[in-house]
């Protein structure tokens, strides 16, 4: 059988797309989409990625205005939090450490939920816990 090799774009409603495309690339250092075939697309380091459809009830959903998450892999964890609150942005961090690594929560500025990931090791996908 043929299967994906991996996630090709993410793409949502945005009420004012030009100012959230650049909240994203000052904030999380996500590129915005090339203007041209000639320029390069964002470029993400190869790891791993969950795919999961929640239940509508799902509270990683919970504060969602639509029916979608992202969960950006990070190296850092503590850097790129310390880094958005510089920015003004309010991020809350799990207090707690899970076999798979350490999280913290964000919302753009539309509202849509953010969720930071910085994983623990090669093996740690294979130990999600429930609340992720």
């Amino acid at each position: 059988m043929e299967s994906v090799t991996g996630i090709g774009g993410v793409f949502f409603r945005a009420r004012d797309p030009e100012s959230l495309t650049r909240w994203y690339e000052t904030n999380l250092g996500v590129a915005p989409p090339p203007a041209s075939y000639d320029q390069s697309s964002w470029r993400q380091e190869a790891g791993p990625t969950v795919f999961a459809p929640m239940a509508e009830e799902s509270p990683h959903l919970a504060t969602a205005p639509g029916t979608w998450s992202i969960n950006f892999r990070v190296g850092d964890l503590d850097a790129m939090v310390a880094q958005l609150r510089d920015n003004g942005v309010q991020v809350s961090e799990h207090e707690e450490s899970y076999p798979n690594g350490r999280f913290a929560e964000l919302a753009d500025p539309e509202g849509n939920p953010i969720q930071l990931w910085e994983p623990a090791g090669a093996d740690s996908v294979d130990q999600l816990p429930d609340v992720v």
